[in-house]
C-alpha cells in the first residue's frame, strides 16, 4: 500500500486526509510550519503547509494542510491552503476557505491572539481546532474544519492523480 504523509495529528485534518486518499496508508507524524502559530498571510499559510510536507519521509506522498488568516482591506478572512509533495518531488498547491471574521475575533487576533485560543474563549470548549474549528462557528455548524480540509485533500489529489495519469 503506498504511505502518504500527513505533516498533523490534527484530528480533522487526519480524517479529511482519510476521507479523500483511499487506498492510501495515511500516516500522521507531527511537524513544524516553520511559520508563527497564527499565520497572518496567504503566503505564511501556504509556507507553513509546504514546510509542514517537506519535513515528512520522501518514501510516500507528503501533504501538509495548514490554516491561517489573510487581511483584505478591512476584511480579516479566514483561510486554509494545502501542499502535496509527489515521490519525484513535485509541489501540488491548493487553496480554499474565504470567510470573512467578526470584527470581534479581528480586534483579537490583530492583537496577537491566535485564532484557535480566541475560538476557545469564545465557545468556552478546549480543542476547538480538532472539531468543527472557526469554520463551525462561522457557518453554524454547516460547514466544519473537516471539510475544508476535505476540500483541499480532494483539490490535492485531484492534481496528483491528473499528473500520475498523463504520464
Amino acid at each position: 500500500m503506498t504511505k502518504c504523509y500527513l505533516g498533523s495529528l490534527n484530528r480533522a485534518k487526519l480524517a479529511a486526509v482519510k476521507e479523500v486518499f483511499k487506498g492510501f496508508e495515511v500516516i500522521p507524524l507531527a511537524a513544524e510550519s516553520g511559520v508563527k502559530a497564527q499565520p497572518l498571510s496567504d503566503a505564511e499559510t501556504i509556507l507553513g503547509a509546504k514546510n509542514r510536507a517537506r519535513s515528512l519521509p520522501a518514501d510516500g506522498i507528503r501533504i501538509g494542510l495548514e490554516a491561517g488568516v489573510a487581511l483584505e482591506g478591512e476584511l480579516l478572512f479566514l483561510v486554509n491552503w494545502g501542499v502535496l509533495i509527489d515521490f519525484e518531488g513535485n509541489h501540488y498547491y491548493a487553496g480554499g476557505t474565504r470567510v470573512p471574521l467578526p470584527d470581534f475575533i479581528k480586534e483579537r487576533i490583530l492583537a496577537g491572539e491566535e485564532l484557535a485560543e480566541v475560538m476557545e474563549d469564545c465557545l468556552d470548549r478546549k480543542d476547538v481546532r480538532s472539531q468543527e474549528g472557526a469554520i463551525g462557528y462561522l457557518t453554524a455548524g454547516v460547514v466544519e474544519r473537516k471539510d475544508i480540509f476535505m476540500h483541499i485533500a480532494k483539490l490535492l489529489y485531484g492534481q496528483f492523480k491528473r499528473k500520475e495519469g498523463s504520464k
